[in-house]
C-alpha cells in the first residue's frame, strides 16, 4: 500500500527528529506530520478533512500512552480506520501479546537501535 500522509506521535523530540531524517533520507514522495503531545494530536485528528494514511506511534508518552491512544481514535467513526503501528522500546515478545490482551490489533515494531536499522524498517512499512 503505498501512503502518502504520515502523522507521527511520539514525546521524545530527538525520536522525532530521527524519524523525520529517516523518511527524508528514504527519498519517498511522503508528507509527515508529527506531534509530541498524544492528547493534542487526537484533537488535530478530529478537527482535519485530511487524514493520514498511517500514524507512527510511540508507546510510553505522558497524559496517555499508546494504548489509551488507539483506544480513543478508534472510538471516533471516522478515525476508526486509520492504520496505526506502534514503535516503543520494548521488545516485540513482551509488548504484541500485551496488546493482543488488551484487544489492541496493530502492527508493533521496538525502536530500532542504528538510524540505518530505522531507515530500513521505515522503508519497509512505507
Amino acid at each position: 500500500m503505498l501512503r502518502k500522509d504520515i502523522f507521527l506521535v511520539d514525546d521524545d523530540e530527538d525520536d522525532i527528529t530521527n524519524f523525520m531524517d529517516a523518511i527524508q533520507s528514504l527519498n519517498k514522495d511522503v508528507s509527515c506530520r508529527t506531534s509530541s503531545n498524544p492528547i493534542k494530536a487526537l484533537a488535530e485528528l478530529n478537527s482535519t478533512e485530511k487524514l493520514p494514511d498511517l500514524i507512527l506511534l510511540d508507546y510510553n508518552m505522558p497524559f496517555i500512552n499508546g494504548l489509551e491512544f488507539i483506544r480513543r481514535l478508534r472510538s471516533y467513526d471516522k478515525l476508526a480506520d486509520i492504520e496505526v503501528v506502534m514503535f516503543s522500546t520494548p521488545d516485540e515478545q513482551i509488548m504484541i501479546p500485551w496488546l493482543l490482551k488488551n484487544n489492541t490489533i496493530v502492527k508493533y515494531i521496538s525502536k530500532p537501535d542504528t538510524f540505518e536499522d530505522l531507515k530500513a524498517v521505515l522503508d519497509e512499512i512505507l
